[in-house]
């Protein structure tokens, strides 16, 4: 009962000090990035972007101490296979909630390279959140709808460019990309307009991670299949979270090979694709399994 009562009080306080973190190591990392576009020096932007990444992650610490302080949290974190700083990593990931993100970059900061998220455009004016992503060279993809592509047929394939363009940065230093294939974050309603042939997922997308593979195939050392999950605030984790009544958080990876080597990759990258989006189909089926078995369905 009295933990019902302090609900609102926790919310509150909860909330003022994530916003606290996020706007301190946000604005810190903005800050540095207008230092690195005034500067074009390549040794000192390397420098800059190492000390960026480091406001990162205390961020994603500091954020996820909040949670753990605020929830009386199970933080089981399950990953099968060897992890390093000093590799390449792509992650496919399922996506419930934007703790996702937290999550992530707290898991990172111990185990593998700086993470790069792939984020939609409307993400860029998010106070602290779309400025310190341009910053950190986070990529923001923009997507067309089939009727503007129709009439703006000279759009076709800029999500493309984007993705090389911003491969090409990543090529320098070990570097972790991200990509929530479903394209958009799970609800129940979203499920069942999709049709998904999935009990706990959305349908993946093959596009982004397709020609991340074709621009850096040859760097990625693995690849990283990670589940998210919230088994008992499955509804609404970020609320849950800021009124300390997550129970439980659940990250399981699963350190894979590459699908396919660069050498391997057609010539024609719409092949590739079509050929990726079949191993990402599989995956995702088995992906599924694996959650249907965590939450003991």
């Amino acid at each position: 009962m009295m933990k019902v009562v302090l609900i609102p009080l926790i919310f509150v306080l909860h909330t003022a000090l994530q916003i606290t973190n996020l706007a301190l190591w946000g604005g810190l990392i903005i800050l540095l990035g207008l230092v690195k576009l005034i500067i074009p020096v390549a040794a000192f932007r390397r420098a800059l972007m190492t000390v960026m990444h480091g406001m990162m992650f205390c961020f994603g610490t500091i954020s996820v101490g909040f949670i753990r302080f605020f929830n009386s949290v199970e933080m089981d974190y399950r990953i099968h296979g060897e992890l390093s700083k000093e590799n390449w990593y792509l992650i496919v990931a399922n996506h419930l909630s934007y703790l996702d993100i937290i999550l992530l970059i707290e898991f990172a900061a111990k185990r593998i390279p700086a993470p790069k998220f792939f984020l939609k455009q409307e993400l860029i004016w998010l106070p602290f959140v779309g400025l310190g992503a341009w910053a950190l060279d986070m990529p923001f993809m923009r997507r067309y709808s089939k009727a503007y592509l129709a009439k703006h047929p000279e759009k076709q394939g800029k999500d493309i460019e984007t993705t090389k363009a911003y491969c090409q940065k990543f090529k320098s230093t070990p570097t972790t990309v991200i990509n929530f294939v479903e394209g958009t974050r799970y609800t129940p309603k979203k499920h069942a307009l999709r049709a998904s042939q999935y009990r706990n997922l959305l349908p993946p997308k093959a596009g982004g991670v397709a020609f991340t593979l074709t621009a850096m195939g040859d760097l990625f050392t693995n690849v990283l299949d990670v589940s998210l999950l919230y088994p008992k605030n499955a509804k609404h984790p970020m609320m849950s979270m800021l009124c300390g009544q997550m129970t439980q958080i659940v990250i399981d990876v699963n350190v894979m090979e590459v699908p396919e080597p660069a050498s391997d990759v057609p010539a024609d990258p719409q092949d590739f694709r079509s050929r990726f989006q079949g191993w990402l189909n599989t995956l995702w089926a088995m992906k599924d399994s694996r959650i249907s078995q965590i939450l003991g369905h």
